[in-house]
């Protein structure tokens, strides 16, 4: 179904400006070469401007958040705002201290995003604070099961129709959703939650295949979600956490459209 989404970013080749941490930064920049784009890592003030006008798409990454890179953030999502380039959303541990919370809510006021990514918790937080003064609704758990596929997807719709970005709830089971269809992928191994940046990673992989396939972000979105799914499946024979990581970008770089296409485990959620 997704397969001639990676078959499309490998022939156009997307590069893509990353404003991300310095715990995954690495990871991340290999992971995009891997599935066929290419990445820029600048957050100085001074030149994210100028380096996204060059880009085709723009990570934002609040991992390992600071004062400096927050001004960095708004002048680069706004400035691909004003070109048409999409921008992802990354809200890592959004809701742990006042500065990630106000800086998630800041940058969904200053820019128009166009793909929001993270865990459950993280999405719960974003939602909480997107122009609603009613809390989360009581039946979205913290964790998407077999059982609660439909609140979840609904509850991401709701989202996507508040933000006007696609949302993408990663987890043991993966939801992704605009205002009106969701996905539930459930392509994924343990040992991807046993390694630091398997999310950054998805983050900057999702924005290759958003740029490469322009109209279509909800199947795009979900193309990138299954691909890091697959990968992990893949990678999963290697002995220790550390072959691991390496395997799961050779798994990247070995994967195709056919390959996406056989091993995908999704389904769209009526």
């Amino acid at each position: 179904m997704f397969g001639a989404y990676l078959t499309a970013t490998r022939e156009k080749k997307p590069l893509v400006h990353c404003i991300t941490n310095y715990v995954t930064v690495n990871d991340c920049a290999n992971i995009l070469l891997a599935c066929g784009g290419s990445p820029i890592m600048a957050d100085d003030a001074a030149e994210v401007e100028e380096i996204t006008a060059i880009c085709s798409a723009l990570d934002i990454n609040i991992g390992t958040l600071n004062e400096r890179t927050v001004k960095s953030m708004l002048l680069a999502g706004r400035r691909a705002n004003q070109l048409g380039h999409p921008v992802l959303l990354d809200p890592v541990g959004v809701g742990a201290s006042h500065l990630r919370t106000r800086t998630a809510y800041d940058l969904i006021d200053g820019v128009k995003f166009t793909v929001i990514r993270g865990n459950i918790s993280e999405i719960k937080t974003i939602y909480a604070g997107s122009g609603t003064t009613k809390g989360v609704d009581a039946d979205v758990a913290d964790a998407v099961t077999d059982d609660t596929v439909p609140q979840a997807a609904a509850f991401a719709k709701t989202l996507a129709a508040r933000t006007g970005a696609v949302i993408a709830i990663t987890g043991a089971i993966d939801i992704v959703a605009d205002g009106s269809r969701a996905f539930a992928i459930r392509n994924g191994h343990p040992k991807m939650s046993r390694i630091t940046g398997t999310g950054c990673m998805l983050s900057a992989v999702t924005c290759a295949l958003v740029a490469a396939n322009p109209g279509h972000t909800l199947e795009a979105t979900a193309a990138a979600v299954c691909m890091m799914g697959i990968c992990g499946e893949m990678a999963a024979a290697a002995s220790g956490t550390g072959s691991f990581r390496a395997a799961l970008i050779d798994a990247m770089s070995n994967l195709d459209g056919a390959g996406l296409d056989k091993a995908e485990k999704c389904e769209e959620v009526k």
